[in-house]
Formats: C-alpha cells, sequence, structure tokens
C-alpha cells in the first residue's frame, strides 16, 4: 500500500484489498468518514451490528491500515477515525492474486450501489425537491477508445474532487448538501459476430 496525500490511498496488496472488500468493513469505513470518530459500541448502533461484530472489524480495518484510534473522550473510550478518505487502485493489476482481489472489491462495491439505489427508490417518493431527482442510473452505450475512456474518467475525477474534500472538510459543505455514494461502472462490451 502506498500513501499518495492526506486523505488518498493507492491500494496495491492484494490482502489488504481483500480485507477491505467486506461488505461490513465498507459500511463501518464510511460510517466513520461521515460521523467521524466512533467508538465500536456507537458505530456497531449506527451499523446494526453488535459491539463485538463492530469491533472485530475495526481491528481488521485497523490491521490494514484503513482506520486507527482516534484521540480518546474520556479514559473508557477507544474511538476510532478513518486514515485515508479515497483508496484508489490500478485498473490493470500486475500480479493474479490483487487482480483478484481488486475483482471482488470492484463486485463488493458495486453490490452496495445496487443496494443503496433500490433503497433510494423506496424512499424517494418521501424526499423533498430537488433531491428526489437527483438519484438514478443513467445508462449510455458509446464506442471510445482507451485513452479516450481514461480522458472522461481523469475529467469526473476532476469534477468530483473539490465535492470529495468536503469529507475531510465539514465546515465547507453548503447547507443543503448531503453524502452520496457516487459510483461508476465503466464495462467494455465484447464484439457482436459482425464485429460491432
Amino acid at each position: 500500500m502506498s500513501l499518495e496525500s492526506s486523505g488518498r490511498r493507492r491500494l496495491d496488496d492484494a490482502a489488504a484489498i481483500r480485507a477491505f472488500a467486506h461488505p461490513v468493513r465498507l459500511a463501518l469505513h464510511e460510517l466513520l468518514m461521515r460521523a467521524g470518530a466512533l467508538t465500536a459500541a456507537e458505530a456497531g448502533r449506527e451499523a446494526g451490528i453488535s459491539q463485538a461484530l463492530a469491533s472485530y472489524h475495526l481491528r481488521q480495518l485497523a490491521k490494514y491500515g484503513f482506520v486507527e484510534q482516534a484521540e480518546a473522550r474520556d479514559e473508557r473510550e477507544r474511538p476510532w477515525k478513518v486514515t485515508q478518505t479515497v483508496q484508489e487502485w490500478d485498473e490493470v493489476a500486475a500480479e493474479p492474486d490483487q487482480a483478484a482481489a481488486r475483482s471482488l472489491l470492484e463486485q463488493v462495491i458495486a453490490e452496495r450501489a445496487l443496494a443503496r439505489l433500490a433503497e433510494w427508490q423506496q424512499h424517494r417518493p418521501d424526499e423533498p425537491m430537488p433531491w428526489r431527482a437527483v438519484g438514478g442510473v443513467g445508462n449510455t452505450y458509446l464506442y471510445a477508445t482507451p485513452e479516450e475512456v481514461a480522458a472522461v474518467s481523469a475529467g469526473i475525477e476532476e469534477l468530483l474532487e473539490p465535492l470529495r474534500a468536503r469529507v475531510d472538510d465539514p465546515a465547507s459543505r453548503p447547507a443543503n448538501a448531503r453524502p452520496l455514494s457516487w459510483t461508476q461502472v465503466v464495462a467494455p462490451l465484447p464484439p457482436t459476430g459482425s464485429g460491432d
């Protein structure tokens, strides 16, 4: 693993990627990003799991450097906090084990995104405008070169960066800002029998 700057981490260790690719651990990590430092008991209550289970998964996240102990509020409490808010990984892994771990992480993230979409669709009618119109899925078929896809991805990352910075700086969030899960899925399609 390598740290690129405060708040960003490049995942290049298969064991760390696999450890992060657990639905409960992803949920706890996100919870700490959103709520700030929490004890295992607080995190367990928020996540709907036992304190023991939250504690186990927080220790696993700490083992691989995703979370660390935060400053204690008193002698008894041991809160946890995230170490970086952005995890990145190479699209092409050199090692087969790293490629398999990356695929697992991407699959778990996609499954979480689909579950969130279903949840959003359930309570969307109760949301005030303009939030009702924000969530959803877009679907576009394109013909593009790998270089063009990389350029589009870089452009999206550039647009998202100032919004992502608000995770680390709550004071910079506008009053009507809400947390969002922004998941991109890019899937090259196999050619048809005619080659298209």
